[in-house]
């Protein structure tokens, strides 16, 4: 008994220091997140909500995945890549451009077109181990509940190969199956629970608040409808290196 009281005490403690430096972690990575969608004046809500993005390197890079991106845009009705930035009970749009993108690892950078530069979270640098304490912050459910940054925890439950397909499956051809075949790479994935708004989300160490890989991805049980009152608490994130990769691109 004596033994089994040392172990589940020494497990608190590992937990307890996993996670002792998330609350200033998030203080840390919340002024770098913002909402990316499209805006156009004339429609109603202006601001249409697609992914999670985080600003990087001069704070005028965003960071987000390569599907949060839409194909196309109405510029005949004036509508324009865009993020919001929370400013508490206030928002703030700022129209970006599409700077660069990475579709065969899902990552993408943004330019913010004009004004001044935001909070920026730093890369880390090295390999990420499975059984490692992560965390992420983003927009679960869009503006549902409104535009405020929200952090989940999790850890890395394995490090497994992936390949992400274009378009959909109606599309694939002999060619493309076997580009998929060949073109797998490893991703994280995460004893964590993430949702379709979540994705382009910094998935942070929570010790140092250096993002090591940008949620991507989360398993779906059944159906897509069942994401939110069914989730599987299982999610993949794109590691960073990838990213790093895009904006240090010339």
């Amino acid at each position: 008994m004596g033994r089994r009281l040392l172990i589940a005490l020494a497990c608190v403690a590992w937990m307890h220091c996993a996670w002792a430096d998330l609350p200033a972690a998030i203080r840390q990575i919340k002024p770098a997140v913002v909402a990316v969608g499209t805006y156009q004046p004339t429609r109603s809500p202006a601001f249409r909500f697609l992914g999670t993005g985080f600003a990087v390197a001069d704070g005028l890079t965003i960071a987000t995945n390569a599907h949060v991106l839409p194909d196309v845009l109405d510029t005949d009705k004036l509508e324009s890549l865009a993020i919001v930035v929370p400013l508490g009970d206030r928002i703030n749009v700022r129209r970006v451009e599409k700077l660069r993108t990475d579709p065969d690892h899902d990552v993408a950078v943004l330019r913010i077109a004009a004004g001044a530069p935001l909070p920026t979270l730093t890369l880390a640098e090295g390999p990420t181990e499975e059984g490692e304490s992560v965390a992420f912050t983003g927009f679960p459910i869009g503006s549902a509940l409104g535009l405020r940054p929200v952090t989940h925890r999790g850890i890395i439950s394995a490090i497994t190969p992936i390949s992400i397909p274009r378009g959909n499956a109606r599309e694939l051809n002999a060619r493309q199956i076997h580009r998929l075949a060949n073109s797998a790479f490893s991703v994280y994935q995460l004893d964590a629970t993430a949702y379709p708004g979540n994705s382009g989300s910094p998935m942070f160490d929570p010790e140092t608040g250096q993002v090591i890989g940008i949620v991507n991805m989360v398993f779906v049980k059944e159906t897509k409808e069942d994401v939110l009152s069914k989730p599987s608490g299982i999610s993949y994130a794109i590691p960073v290196r990838y990213l790093r990769s895009l904006v240090d691109k010339r």
